[in-house]
């Protein structure tokens, strides 16, 4: 009596495409992220100087009058 192989056919990787899709996504939103906030932080921030006078002449008399 002869002997049957029955192999099944190869299957096809279609349901692959979804979590490829779902993580190119999540791929993107983190490189954003990394531009949005990272790079700012990454940054090195010039703090300006302010020189505020020790005072201040207001005066309110008009010349002249």
């Amino acid at each position: 009596m002869a002997t049957i192989v029955n192999t099944p056919a190869a299957q096809s990787d279609e349901g692959n495409t979804m979590g490829m899709a779902i993580a190119l996504i999540l791929f993107a939103v983190v490189l954003l992220l990394l531009f949005v906030y990272g790079l700012p932080l990454m940054r090195s921030t010039v703090i300006p100087e302010i020189n505020v006078p020790g005072k201040i002449d207001v005066n309110l008399n008009q010349p002249g009058k």
